[in-house]
Order: C-alpha cells, then sequence, then structure tokens
C-alpha cells in the first residue's frame, strides 16, 4: 500500500476531482458526496474537490436545468407542476436540492413557448 501511495495509485483526492469532474454534468453534490463516500473518500477531500471543480450553487442549477431540459423531452408536461411532479423528482434523485431542482425547472417551463408563469 505504502508503494502504490508513493506511485501515485492511491491518491483519494485526485479521485474525487476525476470523479466530480466527470459526474457533475449528471448528478448533484447530495449524489457525488454519497458515492465518494461509499468509495472510502473523507468528506472534507470531496468538499474539496468538489470546490476545486467550481460545483457552486450557479453551476448546480446550470447542470441541473441542462439535464431537466434532457429530461422533460419532446414530450413537454402540460403544466408547470406537471413539470415539476416528474422532472423535478428525478433531479431530487440525482442529487439536488429541492431550491435547485425548482430553479431548474422554472428556466425550463420558461422556455417552453406561449406558457404562463408558475
Amino acid at each position: 500500500m505504502t508503494r502504490l501511495s508513493e506511485r501515485g495509485y492511491l491518491d483519494d483526492a485526485s479521485f474525487a476531482a476525476g470523479h466530480v469532474r466527470r459526474r457533475s454534468t449528471t448528478r448533484g453534490p447530495l449524489a457525488l458526496s454519497a458515492e465518494l463516500s461509499a468509495r472510502g473518500v473523507d468528506r472534507r477531500v470531496a468538499d474539496a474537490a468538489m470546490s476545486a471543480a467550481g460545483f457552486d450553487r450557479p453551476a448546480q442549477v446550470a447542470a441541473a436545468t441542462a439535464l431537466a431540459g434532457r429530461l422533460a423531452g419532446r414530450n413537454r408536461p402540460a403544466g408547470y407542476r406537471e413539470l415539476l411532479d416528474t422532472v423535478g423528482a428525478k433531479l431530487l434523485r440525482r442529487g439536488f436540492s429541492i431550491t435547485v431542482a425548482q430553479e431548474a425547472c422554472r428556466a425550463v417551463w420558461r422556455g417552453t413557448a406561449g406558457t404562463s408563469e408558475p
């Protein structure tokens, strides 16, 4: 183990940074933290990787909005409430907070033509 660590094969910080970089477009901070924790990465290392990757609130909203647009797909829901119930729930399951999910759904809903604001 010592030899592997010395050669850089066992580096939790670089693993966490790479994991966050790869998965931050489809996962929120809660899911990323849980995934890293399940792989044995210390919470402080995981938090440092997320902040180093620039995964702050605006980045979370941008990722959640892009994901919500893909999840809504071609079959746009009839109303904002239906969008929030279907797509918002999926965002929550992917580790985004409820406020980020609501903001992302609101942004997707505003992008639909001829609809009123929620």
